[in-house]
């Protein structure tokens, strides 16, 4: 097993001997959604020992057409998420689009996420590393997992070593996009956590015409793959009614489905680090 630091968050370390999953809804759509999904998979964690995250976005900006729903906006979004995080009492991670939005963001969020397409703008990195919350960049969709190391510089640069590197696949040729497991171990060389995004990593970029399409039915394979790989951290987006999800409905996880594959996977976990101690 690759050593890597261990980020500390409330009473837990992502990083450590426990699985981490955060996961919660795409964009936010309204409140009772969002509690719905917090509520329950609070529960489900609590029940199988994991340390759980809620993520939801407050403005999808890189929507693949003009009138795509990005959300909430950014003043009722965090008011949202300020009062799920209240409610449930949860540690909240979202996106941030532009520098300017950090300040705000960071009274609210315990993780600020960085996304994938922005992951190299250098204002961005850098106002979210001086917030001292912990950073999830997500990997971009055309980097190799060894380029991340220069992106988590401009983070400790910056004064922040509280960082992790998510997973989210890579283009493949047109509309689709490939998930190679090695970048798992690769960014943990680099030493800090890894997260796969087992969710975005089924999406099929411009399949439904203009916006993204997906096939959720891999996203369990993906899932179970990188446990096994030996990543620290899972991420779903996660929704009651996917179908009628007003962002990524082709590739989010239905609520009800979600205990039976947190169970597997955290099994996974577990069996893997068992045998690593050996």
């Amino acid at each position: 097993m690759i050593e890597v630091k261990k980020i500390k968050l409330r009473d837990f370390e992502i990083g450590g001997d426990k699985l981490t999953i955060l996961a919660g809804p795409c964009a936010i759509e309204n409140y009772e959604c969002m509690a719905e999904v917090a509520g329950t998979l609070k529960e489900v964690c609590k029940k199988l020992d994991i340390n759980y995250i809620f993520k939801a976005s407050y403005d999808k900006a890189n929507r693949s057409t003009i009138d795509g729903y990005r959300g909430l906006g950014i003043d009722k979004g965090l008011e949202y998420l300020a009062k799920i995080k209240k409610e449930f009492d949860v540690p909240i991670v979202t996106d941030v689009h532009l520098p300017q939005d950090v300040e705000k963001v960071a009274q609210v969020a315990d993780i600020i996420q960085i996304p994938a397409f922005l992951c190299r703008q250098t204002d961005l990195l850098v106002t979210a590393a001086k917030t001292g919350k912990i950073v999830n960049i997500k990997k971009g969709q055309f980097l190799a997992p060894q380029q991340m190391k220069a992106l988590a510089q401009k983070v400790t640069d910056s004064g922040n070593e509280n960082i992790l590197f998510t997973e989210r696949g890579v283009s493949f040729g047109y509309n689709n996009l490939v998930t190679d497991m090695r970048a798992i171990p690769l960014m943990q060389l680099i030493g800090y956590p890894v997260v796969m995004d087992a969710t975005h990593s089924v999406q099929m970029p411009g399949t439904n015409g203009c916006a993204t399409g997906g096939d959720r039915r891999w996203v369990p394979v993906l899932a179970k793959s990188a446990i096994a790989a030996g990543v620290n951290a899972l991420f779903f987006e996660v929704h009651p009614q996917p179908e009628k999800g007003l962002c990524d409905a082709d590739n989010m996880l239905p609520l009800k489905d979600a205990e039976k594959l947190f169970k597997i996977c955290n099994d996974i976990f577990k069996l893997i680090r068992e045998e690593e101690t050996l």
